[in-house]
Order: structure tokens, then C-alpha cells, then sequence
């Protein structure tokens, strides 16, 4: 089988090869931009490609089995009018020229951004209500693709990504700021209150799951990439600096709480364990224990 992933140098994309180096899969790597290290894997090509550019895209891409498309351009700037009026469109003419010419099953990361303010577990099968500019663009895409999709024959599966975290992400992420905050020595770390819910899901993990979608031929359909477990920020936090063995401590109320997600939300497992079954679970993924998290 040949997998292709775009986006492929970006932070999830370099856990999706990392996953994929441990199948029995030929690998496409596609990014906009040459990587800067040998991309992973013993049997994997890389490939420069731009989304903006359609015309002979799937052959470029090795007329893969399966496509993972992760590439997004615009982030994390959720409210740049480009997600609508240039992602979109040009993702869109990208994905439908695949599935013309004969892509047959198709892997897209989606966002927990679509839900809108919706609070408490998030089902899939809750009306979509974006707020964002990057969550109606995702939603526009979403779709789009099913109806094309549906008219060509191809698979869709649409992974709902929640709040990832790990080595190599941006470095405005929270994970990030945090790491760069206690690796420079510092006393003490700004953040909001720390009393809003997520669900947070390593990255790691987010790659492991999008390749089991990828590779299971009945999953479809809109999928939660998430963990289930709802954690509080400031708990969260708290986890990450014992983990570190440091000492710096949480600067509690210093930024504002973000007017564009809701306090408390966290996803439903349901569809993604139906998908999987067995291996919807994994043998790092974290569970639920009293206010926080334990391994």
C-alpha cells in the first residue's frame, strides 16, 4: 500500500511518518518546503508540492491508496480572513483534482474549532457551529469534500483534532511557552486562570490514530481525535512542570481567557472506538485519575 501525507514536515505531520515508518507501507512525503532533515522512514519519498498548485497532483503525489492531508497554511492566527479566502479555495481545488483523477480514500485533519461554543463532551454529531475563521473554512471544506466524495465513490474520514501537544510545535503553543519558560531558569510562568477544560491528546498519539483511520478500510465519516478526558489547564500545567522536576510556578490570572472557545469542552470517543475497536486505545494514552492526569 502507498500512503501519502502533505504537510508532512509540519508538527503532526513528522509523528504521522514516524507512525507510518512502523507499517508495512510505501510513504509520500509532500510539503510546500523542503525539509530540513532526511525525512523519516527506510521507504519514503518526498515529494515538494504546493496546495495552490492542482494540475497533476495526485501522480506527483505517487497516485497513493490512501492520502493524509494535513497541510493548513494561516496558524495560529484563527481569525485571518485567508482561511476562508485562500485555504479554503485552494484546498478545495487541490483535493478535488486527487479525487478526480482517482484518489479513492481520503484522510483530512479537521479541528475541535468546528464545534463553535459548544460546551461539555462534544459529539460528532452535533450541529457545527464555527466561531472562528479557521473553523468555518475547515467546516466549509468538510462539505465540500463529502459531497464530492460521495459522488466519485471515495472514502472521507474527517479527523476532528482537539488540543495536541509535544515536541517540535510551535512555539506560541502552551506546551511550548512553558518548556522555553522553565529551560531559561525563570521563577514563575504567566498564564490565564487555568479553570477552562480541554481535552488534550499527545501528539503521538494524534499520529497513531490518524494512521489507523488511514489504513482501516470501513472507517468514514466525520472521527474525534481526542482522549476523552476532560483536564483543566491549570492541572494540566501542574503535570508538566512535575514532569520536568522544575520549580517554576504558575502565575495564575495574568492573561485573559480566550473569547473565542468556550470554558469547558472535551470530545466523545464513541466514533473513533466504534471505527477501531481495540485499537482505538493505546499503550500511552492517558487516563482519567481524580483532578488530573497519571500514566
Amino acid at each position: 500500500m502507498k500512503v501519502a501525507v502533505t504537510g508532512a514536515t509540519g508538527f503532526l505531520g513528522r509523528y504521522v511518518l514516524a507512525e507510518l515508518a512502523r507499517r508495512d507501507v510505501s510513504v509520500v512525503a509532500a510539503s510546500r518546503t523542503a525539509p530540513s532533515k532526511p525525512v523519516h522512514g527506510r521507504d519514503v519519498a518526498f515529494v515538494q508540492l504546493d496546495t495552490a498548485t492542482t494540475e497533476g497532483a495526485f501522480e506527483r503525489l505517487g497516485s497513493p491508496d490512501v492520502l493524509i492531508h494535513l497541510a493548513w497554511e494561516g496558524l495560529p492566527n484563527y481569525q485571518s480572513e485567508r482561511h476562508v479566502k485562500v485555504e479554503f479555495p485552494a484546498q478545495q481545488c487541490f483535493l478535488d483534482e486527487c479525487i478526480k483523477d482517482g484518489l479513492s480514500n481520503l484522510v483530512v485533519a479537521g479541528t475541535c474549532f468546528e464545534y463553535g461554543m459548544a460546551e461539555g463532551e462534544l459529539a460528532e454529531s452535533l450541529q457545527a457551529e464555527p466561531l472562528t475563521q479557521y473553523g468555518l473554512a475547515k467546516d466549509m471544506l468538510r462539505r465540500h469534500l463529502e459531497a464530492s466524495c460521495d459522488r466519485r465513490g471515495a472514502r472521507l474520514v474527517w479527523g476532528r483534532l482537539f488540543y495536541l501537544y509535544g515536541q517540535g510545535q510551535g512555539p506560541a503553543s502552551l506546551y511550548s511557552l512553558l518548556n522555553q519558560a522553565i529551560d531559561q531558569g525563570r521563577p514563575s510562568f504567566d498564564m490565564s486562570g487555568g479553570a477552562q477544560v480541554r481535552d488534550f491528546l499527545p501528539a503521538q498519539e494524534a499520529g497513531r490514530l490518524l494512521v489507523e483511520l488511514a489504513l482501516s478500510p470501513t472507517a468514514k465519516g466525520v472521527v474525534n481525535i481526542c482522549s476523552g478526558i476532560p483536564v483543566t489547564v491549570r492541572d494540566l500545567v501542574d503535570r508538566w512542570i512535575h514532569e520536568r522536576q522544575a520549580t517554576i510556578s504558575m502565575n495564575l490570572g495574568k492573561l485573559p481567557y480566550s473569547p473565542i472557545e468556550p470554558m469547558s469542552f472535551w470530545g466523545s470517543r464513541q466514533r473513533l472506538e466504534t471505527c477501531l475497536g481495540a485499537r482505538a486505545f493505546s499503550p500511552f494514552a492517558e487516563t482519567r485519575s481524580g483532578s488530573g492526569f497519571e500514566h
